[in-house]
């Protein structure tokens, strides 16, 4: 008799309207995950541009833990995907058991440090900020800091959804932290004028709410890694040592990633308040034409995963492909857009005419190379990572990072080099992309990833 994982070869494991039903969901889910730090900014402009600068300092401090976070789900999720495409339902149900505790300990211990050393945090990144833009900062990462276990929680347990290819949960979860998000923003900063803190608490709250609505449905019994008694730990160390395997050096890329960002940020905010408003917005705005290419590589790991856990190579390779195609269409079509839009876009925001110019110039920048390279260097990655090629992705990520993307700003963005300020960060940043792109498609088309074992 033929076992699960030959059979499994014998059929597609996605079928076209399979990967609709994934891929669809995780798009729009993207776009309302964005948007909680786009209406924290957005909303909390009514405050004056020190608080719209604070906010977006700290959010990228958040985005360093929420990376590591995503990393960690990434982790849980490849291993439970193989799991699954081997039809070895008990062991991932058990994987995805101790994902969550994995991610909640680190969580506790993210936060401890955060709320214990924000002030250094702050002083030793943005020391030379204004001051009020410190005060902002302050208030906003105290609060967004006590949301970490909670958005760990959340991050595992969508991440779980994915694995079982059950994306539109996560989405209506991603709906409901957005109205949450807006309702009590609008109280607290419209209302009761609280500013950078009322931001924070609306996320808070936003983020409370998601992490409980997802642990219930994770408990229905329908689902196949159906998880009873959560609190009722039972450590299953092999399980969480192949979870770390992959979550470890995707947690050191994505973090590292992000940490290279924040001493890239630094630099701009030597450029003044223009500057830094200017790139928090550009950022945003920039944020909506990746979400395709974020959402799609997310499916990539549930689907890729399957296949590679069924040791179906070919099928691996089939839809990555198909994936990728999807990425540029959906992309290609978003960034023409952004070219043509990016002046009036960024004259819905309350930034001074400086900020404004700023912003609108690095986004035509940035929407051409959205078009040519961004998916092969940042969608590509995630086939490697689910079939376990995870060492080599990290290497490549944060070489390109530290040698090309920092290198690069400080040569094209500071007086003793070029002088092109906030343009000369972000033409870094394209660079970036192009040696990455390179490099995955070259490893993508030798096909060692294909060797590689997690399960």
């Amino acid at each position: 008799m033929e076992s699960p994982a030959i059979q499994a070869r014998q059929t597609p494991l996605f079928t076209r309207r399979a990967l609709v039903r994934l891929i669809v969901p995780l798009v729009i889910e993207q776009f309302l995950l964005m948007s909680v730090g786009m209406m924290d900014t957005v909303m909390v402009t009514t405050a004056g541009q020190a608080a719209v600068s604070g906010v977006s300092l700290v959010d990228n401090i958040n985005q360093l833990i929420i990376q590591i976070f995503s990393a960690l789900s990434t982790g849980g999720a490849v291993v439970v995907s193989q799991y699954l495409g081997r039809r070895e339902e008990d062991n991932a149900r058990t994987a995805a058991r101790q994902l969550l505790y994995t991610v909640f300990a680190m969580a506790m211990l993210l936060m401890a440090l955060a709320l214990g050393f924000r002030q250094h945090v702050l002083s030793l990144l943005f020391g030379n900020i204004e001051p009020d833009v410190m005060d902002s900062a302050l208030v906003y990462f105290l609060t967004t800091a006590l949301a970490y276990p909670f958005i760990s929680l959340y991050n595992a347990g969508a991440a779980l959804f994915r694995s079982m290819g059950n994306s539109k949960v996560s989405m209506f979860n991603s709906l409901i932290v957005n109205l949450v998000n807006v309702v009590v923003n609008a109280v607290l900063i419209y209302g009761f004028h609280m500013g950078a803190m009322g931001a924070g608490i609306g996320t808070l709250v936003s983020r409370i709410v998601a992490a409980v609505f997802i642990l219930v449905l994770l408990r229905h019994p329908d689902n196949v890694l159906r998880i009873d008694g959560v609190f009722h730990a039972h450590l299953r160390f092999d399980m969480i040592r192949r979870i770390l395997t992959i979550g470890i050096p995707n947690g050191l890329e994505n973090g590292l990633f992000q940490a290279g960002k924040l001493l890239v940020l630094s630099l701009i905010t030597t450029f003044g308040t223009n500057a830094v408003a200017a790139n928090a917005i550009a950022n945003s705005i920039a944020g909506v034409v990746n979400v395709p290419g974020t959402a799609i590589g997310l499916a990539m790991i549930t689907v890729v995963g399957q296949c590679m856990g069924a040791r179906d190579t070919k099928q691996a390779v089939t839809y990555t492909r198909k994936l990728l195609l999807t990425v540029y269409v959906s992309m290609g079509s978003l960034s023409v857009l952004l070219f043509f839009l990016a002046q009036p876009l960024c004259t819905l925001f309350a930034l001074t005419p400086e900020a404004t110019a700023m912003a609108a110039e690095v986004l035509r920048w940035c929407a051409v190379f959205d078009l040519l390279i961004w998916p092969m260097a940042f969608t590509l990655p995630n086939a490697l990572r689910a079939s376990g090629d995870v060492m080599f992705t990290m290497a490549v990520s944060l070489g390109s990072m530290f040698l090309f993307r920092i290198g690069s700003s400080y040569v094209l963005a500071c007086d003793w080099g070029l002088g092109l300020g906030l343009l000369g960060v972000w033409i870094g940043m394209i660079i970036d992309w192009g040696v990455r792109s390179v490099i995955f498609t070259i490893r993508f088309a030798q096909g060692k990833w294909k060797n590689r074992s997690v399960i």
